[in-house]
This record gives C-alpha cells, structure tokens and sequence, in this order.
C-alpha cells in the first residue's frame, strides 16, 4: 500500500481519470443475467464503494469514463471465438443495445460531464475502444479502475492501462468477482504486481481533502501522454 502522500500525488484529480467497468443493470442490478456475480457486486460493498468513489470524483474534479459492455440485438460484430461469448448468447437478459440492461446501475450517479463508452465486442474496456483516445485527450496518467468483473475486465483493463503507459490503481474493495475468494487471489498475486493497490476510503481523503479539490482547480488538464 502507498503512503497518503504517494497516493495523494498519484491520483492528482488533474491528470486523473476514474473507470467504471460494466457496472451496468444488465450485470450489477437486481434483473441481472450474472445474478451471482451481481449479488457479490452488492454483498461485498463493491458498488456502493464505487458509487462512493463516483460520487467524490464529481466533488474533487476527477474525470469519470463509464465503460459499457453491450451487443446490437443481431449480433452483428459481436465475438463469438470463446466460450465466455456463447454462454452470453444464451443468457435471460441480454445486454442490448438502447435497453435498460445497459443503464449505469444504482446507486451510480452519472453526471453531465461524465462520459460513457458502449463497446459491441470483446473482453476489455479499454482495447479496441474510444477509451485510450479520451484518456489521452484528457491529460490522463492515472487510470483508477473499479467495477466488474475480478474474473475478466478488470484484469483486462489493468493490463491494458499499463501497457499503454498509464498508471493503474485499484480500490481493492471496489471490484468483485466470483466466488468471493477470487478477488483477494487475483489482487494479491496479480494485480499487486503491476498497479496501486489501495483502498476506497484512502481515495476519498485524497480527492477530498482541500489540497486534492485545490489541485483540480490549477489550470485544468493538459494534454500530456503518458509513458
């Protein structure tokens, strides 16, 4: 775990960026097609962390990118090269495309300056979406990763953040996955590895600690790459 000052400088809300990952109704709401992984989401305090984090993102000035997973009703363009994909064509709730099952669920604020990438195909939220673009054009170099799920996206997108040259944190009590045990596994001897592993609470104090909000505020963001 870093120290206070190491995550406060780490997490400057100027160059800043928190990920929501699939924390959609269709996967973390009551009418999910994963119930089990959805019932972790909430049981666990996952989403409630990343409502929080939401939340204090808006207050401190730290961008947020919702990262939507979703399919066109016919298919077209989505995967279908692994099992994860056939199963998901055979699921009760589909993740269409304009349905409820793709609406941020709640407790979730999503704010006007909040933006929402929707991608039709694969694993990761990031690879082969808008994301890195807007990362980019944002001044990004830290990327804070939540959401759903430990077992396929969040590993996906940690990988990809670093890869691309970003720095990756991970409130370790803001991703879930199943079963249960999964997740304190995968942090412990992957994700540890190549990001900041933190805690949600440890976030808050630094975006809303008057020298965080104040670091928001000075100029804005630049449009500096990362790496």
């Amino acid at each position: 775990m870093p120290t206070r000052e190491q995550l406060a400088e780490q997490t400057d809300p100027a160059t800043t960026v928190l990920l929501t990952v699939e924390c959609q109704q269709g996967v973390v709401g009551p009418g999910s097609a994963l119930p089990e992984l959805a019932k972790e989401a909430r049981s666990s305090g996952a989403l409630h962390n990343v409502a929080r984090l939401v939340s204090a993102a808006h207050e401190a000035g730290v961008q947020v990118i919702h990262a939507v997973a979703e399919r066109r009703p016919d298919g077209r363009g989505a995967n279908s090269n692994a099992r994860l994909f056939r199963a998901a064509e055979r699921l009760p709730v589909q993740q269409h495309s304009g349905s409820t099952a793709v609406r941020i669920a709640e407790p979730i604020e999503v704010a006007e300056q909040d933006l929402v990438v929707r991608r039709l195909h694969g694993l990761s939220p990031i690879a082969g979406t808008d994301v890195d673009a807007l990362l980019r054009n944002l001044g990004c170099r830290t990327l804070v990763v939540t959401g759903v799920s430990a077992n396929v996206a969040i590993p996906n997108a940690v990988f990809d953040a670093v890869n691309l040259g970003y720095t990756a944190v991970v409130p370790s009590d803001a991703i879930a996955g199943v079963p249960a045990d999964y997740t304190p596994a995968l942090i412990r001897n992957t994700l540890a590895l190549v990001a900041t592993v933190t805690a949600t609470d440890d976030l808050l104090g630094c975006w809303l600690s008057g020298s965080g909000r104040s670091r928001a505020r000075q100029g804005g963001r630049d449009a500096t790459r990362p790496g």
